[in-house]
């Protein structure tokens, strides 16, 4: 090695040396999750984030973030368990993440138990405007059922019938969606409505099992609107304060103090 060309092994390495290695969890908030209205359990979980520091601001970080929950869990019914919800995040009070519907998916494994051999598997898929402004990509699901007292082990129906059931399947879906608010057609997706007048409308094309919407995607949303927003989140059970909802959470202590001034007033004057 020449003399005098490599200066940095004479200065004892890099400036400022190794970073103190320190808890990252330490500079983190933990926020409530709260459900929209369609769900049983409203308070349905918790997350992280960074706290504010300059220019970033932890609740607008918050805002758009998509959390992916258990039907089950949201609506305490283990007969639900094979149904995935996703919520957004649309709006920040205080400690909670007010979140609305972003999406559904059935499980792998509930997908893979239905298939069977010697059926056909029928499905449809189709985009809705809700009346509320929010477009929805629907996917549907149904498969082929045996007669009674069927001799023959397929069950396989022509392709000209399998095209008069996607048909309709379309059409019941359109139906459903296209005439009411974004709510409402969730509501209609929990118990499995849908399916059922799927099976119950195609039943003179050719009899069908296990009609499910295996999926929702919201795929564009109308401009926030705050004041709808919150209908979502009216009955929270006093999860969300006014003063929440006006970005001023209420100081406990605050009003703790208050009360005990009122009291003693009133005492000074029964006196």
């Amino acid at each position: 090695m020449a003399v005098g060309k490599n200066k940095r092994l004479t200065k004892g390495g890099k400036k400022g040396g190794k970073k103190k290695a320190g808890d990252p969890f330490l500079k983190k908030e933990w926020y409530d999750i709260k459900a929209p209205s369609m769900f049983n359990q409203r308070q349905c979980g918790k997350t992280l984030v960074s706290r504010t520091a300059g220019t970033r601001i932890a609740t607008e970080e918050l805002k758009g973030r998509v959390l992916q929950l258990n039907l089950a869990d949201m609506n305490q019914d283990e007969d639900q368990a094979y149904k995935k919800i996703k919520l957004c995040v649309e709006e920040v009070q205080g400690r909670s993440c007010l979140t609305d519907f972003y999406g559904l998916d059935l499980t792998r494994d509930k997908l893979c138990s239905l298939i069977r051999k010697w059926h056909n598997l029928v499905e449809a898929n189709v985009d809705v405007k809700t009346t509320d402004g929010y477009t929805v990509r629907m996917f549907a699901i149904a498969f082929t059922k045996r007669r009674p007292e069927q001799v023959r082990n397929n069950t396989y129906a022509q392709s000209a019938q399998l095209r008069k059931i996607r048909k309709k399947m379309v059409e019941i879906m359109t139906n459903e969606a296209g005439k009411c608010q974004l709510r409402d057609l969730v509501k209609k997706l929990i118990p499995e409505s849908i399916g059922k007048e799927i099976e119950k409308q195609t039943q003179g094309i050719f009899p069908l099992k296990d009609a499910l919407i295996r999926k929702v995607k919201v795929l564009k949303k109308p401009k926030f609107d705050i004041t709808k927003f919150m209908e979502l989140h009216a009955d929270t059970g006093g999860d969300v304060d006014e003063g929440a909802a006006f970005g001023r959470p209420e100081n406990d202590e605050a009003t703790n103090l208050l009360t005990a001034g009122i009291k003693q007033a009133d005492d000074e004057e029964d006196e």
